[in-house]
């Protein structure tokens, strides 16, 4: 009976997630406890599975609330601005050097593990270029979604945060080992930008299509167009002193030399005063960001809870326990991996709280008894999976690059799913070797 009020539970919310019709926080909250009600489960014991639940992820909450906030701020300092500006200058007219440069600068881009903010950078800028040289704009955007994915595995990104959520490890902890696999994704996702590259440039020639000649000069969007309020909040003369700053985030991140949330309080604090010294111009930029931020706050602690009664109840225990009499028992204690392989697929099935809050914990439960650690079932579902984010339909994200590059959802999919899939797979491969499984 319990292992069935688990699985009604999960398809519940998981449905819910899908269908977008309310914010994810309802369903998160909602469901689960419906499902204790009906599992037997009182006031006071649903209490304790709360506090428990929540105390797992109130850190990972305060985390994303300044990290969003802290680059939200960085952004407006127009710190990366230049850098994404240059690269589109430098390109004119190299249509593999323009590739190239797309996939930089779309990782570029997403250091902030936003999506929307990505394609309102790169996109405006970039079209332009890729109209002018006849690129397909559709390489544009797989190249940016491609980036993105690999950027999507810091810590102040929804995945990893979603994951450490779910599984308690410190998201810094789960992060230092996908370093060295982002790295590799970097090399392999130029060198895939070069050759596709040159494929467009023999299609181009092939279809008689004209490139620019050295030195002519084309209107190409320029990414520094501003409103006056935008360009009124940059800070060019502290660009570098706001560089290192940055940088001294991210070594504090990566040598955790204090909690992730800590070092983002004491970023933030750091850039609001050496930027924007005035008190209420510092609240409009606080209240500016705090909407993404409080936002993705929630939905953590609404996870929390979540999670606190699925494992409290047992619900998440007795569904692994009963899968693992169905399944073969070769397959069992691989789970992760298969599920890892067919990651990318799976965007256009679960959305990306469904996939973490819904799939992510019941896998840990099924292999947790073949001795199989939940760091290494956090790599092999968001390593196949990531790289897929903005291939779904499920991705807000997405849409906003669709209508901000005027493309169509299911030519973007048909041009984009084998090449992404491939890249998910490579991802996993050099997981696999570099011992992450």
């Amino acid at each position: 009976m319990l292992t069935l009020i688990g699985l009604l539970t999960i398809v519940c919310l998981v449905a819910l997630l899908l269908s977008g019709r309310m914010s994810p926080v309802l369903p998160l909250i909602m469901v689960p406890l419906l499902g204790a009600f009906c599992a037997g489960f009182g006031p006071a014991e649903i209490s304790v599975f709360f506090t428990d639940g929540v105390g797992r992820v109130i850190s990972i909450a305060t985390m994303f609330i300044f990290a969003i906030t802290f680059f939200g701020v960085m952004q407006d300092t127009g710190l990366f601005r230049p850098i994404i500006g240059f690269m589109v200058r430098l390109t004119r007219g190299n249509v593999i050097a323009v590739a190239v440069a797309t996939a930089i600068i779309g990782m570029l881009a997403h250091l902030d593990g936003a999506g929307a903010t990505t394609f309102l950078l790169t996109i405006p800028a970039l079209l332009p270029l890729y109209k002018r040289l006849r690129m397909s704009p559709y390489l544009m955007l797989m190249l940016l979604a491609i980036g993105a994915g690999i950027l999507n595995m810091v810590p102040w990104a929804g995945p990893l945060g979603r994951s450490a959520a779910v599984t308690g490890i410190e998201v810094t902890e789960l992060w230092r080992p996908l370093l060295a696999v982002q790295g590799v994704g970097v090399v392999l996702l130029v060198a895939m930008a070069a050759l596709l590259g040159w494929r467009e440039q023999r299609r181009i020639a092939q279809t008689g299509g004209t490139l620019i000649e050295d030195g002519e000069s084309g209107h190409i969007g320029d990414p520094g167009a501003l409103s006056d309020e935008e360009r009124a909040l940059e800070r060019p003369g502290r660009m570098w002193l706001n560089a290192g700053l940055f940088f001294a985030v991210l070594v504090s991140l990566f040598t955790g030399i204090l909690p992730a949330g800590y070092v983002f309080m004491i970023g933030l604090s750091v850039a609001l005063l050496i930027n924007y010294p005035d008190g209420k111009l510092q609240m409009k930029l606080l209240a500016a960001h705090s909407p993404a931020a409080l936002s993705m706050g929630m939905i953590i602690l609404a996870a929390g809870s979540m999670l606190g009664i699925l494992a409290g109840t047992g619900m998440l225990t007795s569904i692994a326990q009963d899968l693992v009499k169905v399944l073969p028992e070769p397959m069992v204690g691989q789970l992760h991996l298969i599920l890892g392989f067919f990651g990318l697929p799976m965007e256009f099935l679960l959305s990306t709280d469904a996939y973490y809050f819904g799939l992510l914990p019941v896998v840990l439960e099924v292999v947790e008894s073949h001795g199989v650690e939940a760091a290494s079932v956090v790599y092999a579902l968001m390593i196949g999976n990531i790289i897929g984010t903005f291939i779904s339909p499920f991705s807000p994200a997405l849409w906003l690059a669709l209508g901000l590059a005027r493309l169509e959802m299911g030519k973007h999919i048909r041009y984009s799913f084998w090449w992404m899939w491939l890249f998910s797979l490579l991802m996993l491969g050099v997981a696999g070797l570099l011992g992450l499984f």
